[in-house]
């Protein structure tokens, strides 16, 4: 009987703390960016930049300039997703894109030059 007792208290203690635990692992997240762009074709761009590895959506408005990603925060952080998108040329919440990077966009993506496209 005292056998039991002591399997039952393991198997209790166990389930208890496995859901806690596997919970904190893999938490997800979705925040809200300002991501600076333009047109379709940064929409295009941008979307694709934050699709790195844990990221499981990303959605940018090009009227707010607003991208809402969802994310594994034990997998990636919002950081690193800015920083993939700033790589690409847009500034992206507080990353400001090297000037390398913003000269690389076409000429109707130039935001910061005031540029306006149709696409």
């Amino acid at each position: 009987m005292k056998y039991y007792s002591r399997i039952l208290a393991f198997l209790l203690i166990f389930s208890l703390s496995f859901p806690a635990s596997y919970a904190q692992k893999s938490s997800t997240v979705t925040e809200k960016i300002t991501v600076q762009g333009i047109c379709n074709m940064c929409k295009e761009r941008i979307e694709e930049a934050a699709y790195v590895p844990g990221v499981k959506r990303a959605e940018w408005d090009k009227t707010s300039h607003q991208l809402t990603v969802t994310y594994k925060s034990d997998k990636v952080s919002l950081l690193k997703i800015e920083q993939s998108i700033a790589k690409t040329g847009h500034d992206a919440g507080d990353i400001k894109a090297a000037n390398k990077d913003y000269q690389s966009l076409p000429n109707c993506c130039a935001y910061r030059d005031g540029a306006h496209c149709d696409h």
